[in-house]
């Protein structure tokens, strides 16, 4: 059985560990603070036997330990394993030079997005079209301002001329997904977002509503998108210390 597999079915026992309310209540009531099992029966008024029960399957799931107490040694204490609560979000991406938002025209989802990249996450990001228009949409442009980001109402390019190996793609149109879907494709995006065309209403209304969905998105995105190493600090010949820790140093 390979790794992923394995976490897969770790994150799966988990997930059906949290999948009863009261089990799920035990774990809300022990994010913050300690309990014994009485204490937890007590505060959710569940029966001994429940709670034991419950105890059991979220210890077995890696949820919960139990630790004795240093006081009266004949009570027993619950403390949550955060860790594997966290273990339970997808797996991170493989590592990328840059990420690359693509759409048909490159006038306004993928260059909202690109934008909200920039300024959310930082690293390089760029965006390009199938068939790129010869501007941005204005609206595109107004509500990127209105959110105090910039974009260039000229900056529209195709994606032959942006692309490059290393690149993480992510079509944010369904026609530019499918259109790059074929075996023919210069390009094959990596992920796709179904996101609305604006256009085809052509209101303020329907660029916030893709906006705020592309914000959404990447909020999502971002924690699981790891950057390609750095090329090695360079090294002082007089020193022997990095220029990066050098420049640093002085600067400090």
């Amino acid at each position: 059985m390979n790794i992923e597999s394995t976490s897969l079915q770790a994150r799966a026992r988990v997930h059906a560990a949290l999948g009863d309310p009261a089990r799920l209540a035990i774990v809300d009531a022990l994010t913050l603070g300690d309990a014994s099992p009485g204490e937890i029966g007590h505060d959710l008024a569940l029966p001994t036997n429940l709670v034991a029960h419950h105890v059991k399957v979220l210890q077995d799931a890696g949820l919960v330990t139990r630790s004795r107490s240093e006081g009266d040694r004949r009570r027993t204490y619950l403390r949550l394993v955060p860790e594997v609560l966290a273990a339970l979000a997808p797996p991170c991406l493989d590592a990328a030079d840059r990420v690359v938002f693509v759409c048909t025209h490159n006038s306004a989802r993928s260059q909202l997005a690109a934008a909200l990249w920039r300024h959310r996450v930082g690293g390089p990001v760029a965006s390009a079209g199938t068939h790129p228009a010869a501007r941005v949409h204005p609206r595109a442009v107004r509500i990127a301002h209105r959110h105090g980001l910039t974009l260039d109402p000229t900056g529209t390019a195709k994606i032959r001329d942006v692309v490059r190996e290393g690149d993480l793609v992510i079509a944010v149109c369904d026609n530019a997904h499918e259109d790059l879907a074929g075996p023919a494709a210069p390009v094959h995006p990596r992920l796709h977002w179904s996101v609305p065309d604006p256009a085809r209403t052509d209101t303020d209304a329907a660029f916030e509503a893709a906006y705020a969905d592309l914000a959404g998105r990447i909020d999502r995105l971002a924690p699981a998108v790891v950057p390609a190493p750095g090329p090695p600090a360079r090294t002082s010949p007089t020193s022997g210390r990095s220029a990066t820790n050098s420049n640093a140093a002085s600067a400090g």
